[in-house]
């Protein structure tokens, strides 16, 4: 965890300050960020890191298209949507996006066609050559800020309200500071000399 802030929205200008604090204090090289589509960030990316893919979160992107799917077509359409996950290559997986949104679309499905065809090209920026294929399970979901987000939520709703942001950023940092300290600090989330294999071949 590199930066923590208080704010009341996740808007552009919010994540342009955040993104520009860590820029001020030596952020560079950032080559992947992971989100669930909020709109601000997404832009603020293009804008601040123009080196970095943009990764849609793989679980978050299933679930917008399942909100539109019914119930009677539920488990075939879930079952759709893994397969192309389970792409080797970017290709293949669109390619068979497409084909899945053409069945979508036969059986009636057009709002979930249409969510899986605008989608599917930012789900599947893990799968590009530049982000190495033994980080690709990690970095095609934000599951780990997730579970932490959670753990955070789980402290705060103990204390209910605070008097002000301060002492709620002051919590949650402390959180966060025992949370990496402890849990964290036994075991590599990613090999990070892979990326460099392919920072060399893509030079």
């Amino acid at each position: 965890v590199i930066g923590v802030t208080e704010g009341m929205k996740e808007d552009k200008a919010s994540w342009e300050q955040f993104i520009r604090s860590l820029i001020e204090r030596g952020l560079k090289g950032v080559r992947l960020v992971v989100g669930d589509r909020c709109a601000g960030l997404v832009s603020t990316v293009n804008a601040m890191l123009p080196d970095a893919g943009y990764q849609r979160c793989m679980v978050h992107f299933m679930r917008n298209v399942l909100s539109r799917v019914s119930h009677k077509h539920m488990a075939w359409a879930a079952s759709a949507l893994k397969a192309i996950f389970a792409m080797e290559s970017r290709e293949s997986a669109l390619e068979k996006a497409e084909r899945v949104a053409a069945q979508m679309e036969s059986t009636g499905l057009k709002a979930a066609a249409s969510c899986l065809r605008e989608g599917v090209g930012e789900a599947t920026t893990y799968l590009l050559d530049e982000y190495p294929v033994e980080h690709r399970r990690r970095i095609r979901t934000n599951n780990m800020i997730e579970r932490l987000n959670r753990e955070i939520r789980r402290r705060t709703r103990v204390v209910g309200s605070f008097p002000d942001g301060r002492s709620a950023l002051m919590l949650v940092c402390a959180r966060i500071r025992y949370v990496t300290a402890n849990q964290w600090s036994t075991r590599r989330y990613l090999d990070m000399s892979r990326l460099g294999d392919t920072m060399q071949t893509t030079d």
